[in-house]
């Protein structure tokens, strides 16, 4: 032992040196990549991409500048008795020499997470116990004493087989990457392993080494490869790669994104009782929870209502079909309206919707004394003299009618026949409530009270019917266009700064912002109950 020990003290210990890759601070992006080489300065880089590459860059330009491994150094590995591969016999003996076997290598290990890169000077034996080791470069292995001969002191360092010119070490053709998911297979030159039981250092001949399928990812934990069941495995990993392209989305889709984290919470269980690991069983509980969140704010921007559960909104109008309803009697008043102005429009979105089903409907006085006209006998006279409304008496009497008597109305163009079924397709059981629904929004109370005029209550109705289920204006919150704005309120479009700052000040508009295209904002929670979401 103690000529061996003397050998040992007098063999060259082989080289090592580790790059790694560190944050700067709690709560900072950058990163500082930093080399055991004194020579070295660290380095800080704003992201920690840009800090792996530089740490990579950095490690290949010392093996490319740095000598090739020396074949008869002492392996770096066993300097340190090996804890990790080399297992002594018994609790206090020390490792023996020839526990390190095969050619000297220049070898890289790297952590899965890429932090740090070493490279050691070892034997093959050590490298390819190292499940993350690729050998960079090898050297021709030097001859291993035998057993119990131990070393001289005194004695030349054996010469390898095959002269001097065999000395040269060989390098990998294929320059080696380094990351946090790479495979254990080595890119370079195989790694020489010895024979179990044999005293000679000779490298064995080069075998295939083989190739694991890609292990998957999902929420930061590697998915192993060995998993059993393989649909389990399979499951994970496509669940990995959905959860990565649902977040390359541009838009977001809380109801892929709430099935997304269900099969999670099912995936986690079912590994959890698999391998028993607690931590699974918590982060299937999260994924739980976080289904239902975003399952409820689905439903929430889309203004249903959960089970067992009322609306979150309750709305005036209640479902897609009504809300798209009252947004085709807005778009046909618009486009088919007989007079111009603002005034006209309100009068006639009024009219239609109480003869929209049949042609025909009853009126009171006071349905059209309620609306913001300044002359609504003349109005409605110019309404009849057109021949778009025909009412059954004079426009005295209708003005002054009452509940108890109202006056019978008709809209010809609005009447059904055999060949014509009339524009719009709702029952007679949603009429009423299509008409009840704009007569809430255009008699407002603050609307009302502001004395607001017709082209801003027609904006108010615009601006209902072109909400999300949160109140953002427009698809997406995006915004809704001025053009098409001004010509629904039959109002020029540089009046409509003004009929906005009037909603705002009714309490109608929060953050609202006239661009020179959009009008963007969102409804307040006021008058949320009185909007027909966009979905």
């Amino acid at each position: 032992m103690g000529v061996e020990a003397h050998a040992t003290n007098e063999r060259v210990t082989g080289r090592r040196w580790t790059v790694r890759l560190d944050p700067v601070g709690r709560g900072r992006a950058d990163v500082r990549v930093s080399c055991s080489r004194a020579a070295c300065a660290a380095q800080v880089l704003p992201s920690a991409a840009d800090g792996r590459t530089a740490a990579i860059a950095h490690l290949k330009a010392h093996l490319r500048a740095g000598p090739a491994p020396r074949p008869s150094v002492h392996c770096a590995c066993r300097a340190e008795e090996c804890h990790t591969h080399i297992r002594p016999a018994g609790p206090r003996e020390r490792p023996v020499p020839w526990r390190c076997g095969g050619a000297v290598v220049l070898a890289v290990i790297t952590d899965r997470e890429g932090r740090w890169w070493q490279v050691l000077e070892c034997c093959s034996r050590c490298a390819a116990a190292h499940p993350t080791a690729k050998v960079v470069a090898t050297a021709p292995a030097a001859e291993a004493p035998a057993r119990g001969d131990g070393f001289r002191a005194d004695a030349p360092a054996p010469a390898p087989p095959g002269g001097p010119a065999a000395t040269t070490p060989t390098f990998s053709a294929i320059s080696p990457h380094f990351s946090h998911s790479a495979t254990a297979a080595a890119t370079g030159t195989a790694v020489p392993q010895q024979a179990s039981g044999s005293r000679s250092s000779a490298p064995r001949s080069a075998r295939p080494t083989r190739k694991r399928p890609p292990r998957g990812r999902i929420a930061q934990r590697l998915v192993p490869h060995d998993l059993r069941p393989v649909a389990l495995r399979d499951e994970l990993t496509e669940l990995g790669e959905l959860f990565r392209a649902y977040q390359a989305r541009t838009e977001p889709d809380l109801a892929v994104l709430a099935d997304l984290h269900a099969r999670k919470a099912e995936a986690f269980n079912a590994w959890a009782e698999v391998t028993a690991d607690t931590g699974l069983r918590l982060d299937a509980r999260r994924a739980e929870q976080a289904a239902a969140t975003a399952r409820l704010q689905h439903l929430h921007r889309i203004g249903q209502a959960p089970d067992g559960e009322g609306p979150a909104v309750v709305r005036l109008l209640t479902a897609p079909a009504q809300w798209n309803h009252a947004r085709a009697v807005l778009a046909h008043v618009a486009e088919n309206a007989p007079l111009p102005g603002a005034e006209a429009r309100l009068l006639v979105l009024m009219v239609t919707l109480r003869t929209a089903q049949s042609g025909v409907g009853n009126l009171v006085g006071q349905d059209i004394k309620g609306l913001p006209l300044q002359d609504p006998e003349h109005l409605v006279g110019q309404l009849v003299e057109s021949g778009w409304l025909g009412i059954s008496g004079t426009v005295e009497e209708l003005i002054a009618s009452r509940p108890e008597s109202p006056t019978r109305i008709s809209v010809p163009s609005l009447t059904p026949d055999e060949d014509d079924p009339g524009p719009f397709t709702f029952g007679r059981k949603l009429r009423p409530k299509l008409s009840g629904w704009a007569q809430r929004v255009v008699g407002e109370k603050k609307l009302r009270k502001g004395k607001t005029g017709a082209d801003v209550r027609l904006l108010a109705l615009a601006l209902a019917t072109g909400a999300d289920g949160e109140g953002r204006l427009g698809p997406g919150g995006e915004g809704i266009g001025l053009d098409a704005l001004a010509s629904w309120c039959a109002a020029d479009p540089g009046d409509l700064p003004d009929l906005v700052d009037r909603l705002t000040a009714a309490d109608w508009l929060a953050e609202a912002d006239v661009t020179g295209t959009l009008l963007t904002g969102r409804l307040t929670e006021r008058v949320l109950p009185l909007g027909c979401p966009l979905t």
